[in-house]
């Protein structure tokens, strides 16, 4: 069988339809819910981040899967408003991943950009939107690019294919360690598994492993230039969460988000990471390889 978005978004709204409650029928809405976050998921996997250019293509490129498309608003207030939905859709897809009971774990983190200029980050203060992005946003340093940012950090555990087992997004002021942590605890595994953690050099420090160790986990990262000895070769196995986040960053737009308001943010991130999700999923069915995203965003 062809992998094409139509097959990809055929199964999303299968299993949305059967995931979601069923709501009281309304005479007005011609658009479903299970359609909304369809649609959501269609978007990110296109790369539109603005919902009236979505709309826009949708009505050429989606009409013979949506004979119906909401206005650009109503798209949007849907979209806030399933927000909780679209996260348990990203568990209910990544549970039928093959990785997502695999003994080994990539854990990282990345910032989320929301400002690149002074003017921009002092507006945000005044803005009269609800929720705006500056009410969490602060300032981090990013040492694998040498740049400050103003944003936030998405924290985020993932199997070797890809598939997210925890995300977190958080103040870049927050420790990685203490994300890490929070991450490890709940993550779904079987009973009494131990989890293999493959970091950087950042994941040191004895209280950090006795932490660790707590959580039935136990961390390895290279070796910082002050330690001795030669330590693991890592750098192959560390080069896949590369991967994956260059996936979210160029494919799925995860620094082109557009948002304003944190749950706006929200919403995009969670269809972003059910969009790759449910692309592994479908893949791995199929026995394509995991993340081969090309033929979805044509």
């Amino acid at each position: 069988m062809d992998a094409d978005l139509d097959l990809l978004l055929t199964v999303v709204y299968c299993i949305v339809d059967d995931f979601l409650p069923e709501r009281a029928v309304n005479a007005r809405r011609k658009v479903a819910d299970a359609e909304i976050v369809t649609l959501s998921i269609a978007q990110a996997l296109l790369g539109c981040r603005s919902d009236a250019q979505f709309i826009a293509i949708a009505s050429r490129r989606l009409r013979h899967l949506f004979p119906e498309l909401p206005e650009r608003s109503a798209f949007h207030k849907r979209r806030l408003r399933l927000s909780d939905a679209i996260e348990r859709l990203l568990a209910h897809f990544a549970r039928n991943c093959e990785g997502f009971y695999d003994d080994m774990l990539l854990v990282d983190s990345t910032p989320v950009e929301c400002a690149r200029s002074r003017e921009t980050v002092k507006r945000g203060g005044r803005n009269s939107i609800a929720n705006p992005l500056s009410n969490a946003a602060d300032y981090g340093y990013c040492a694998s690019h040498s740049r400050r940012f103003w944003g936030f950090r998405l924290h985020a555990l993932f199997a070797p294919d890809g598939t997210p087992r925890a995300l977190a997004l958080t103040s870049p002021k927050i420790d990685e360690k203490q994300a890490c942590l929070q991450l490890v605890a709940r993550c779904e595994r079987r009973p009494g598994q131990m989890l293999i953690l493959i970091g950087d050099k950042n994941f040191r420090g004895k209280q950090f492993e006795a932490d660790i160790a707590a959580l039935d986990a136990v961390i390895h990262r290279p070796r910082r230039k002050d330690e001795p000895g030669r330590g693991p070769h890592l750098a192959p196995i560390r080069q896949r969460i590369e991967s994956i986040f260059w996936t979210a960053k160029d494919i799925l737009g995860l620094e082109r988000h557009r948002s304003r308001s944190l749950d706006n943010l929200r919403g995009r991130l969670a269809a972003s990471f059910a969009a790759l999700a449910a692309a592994i999923m479908l893949n791995q069915n199929l026995g394509r390889p995991s993340r081969s995203l090309a033929c979805y965003t044509a």
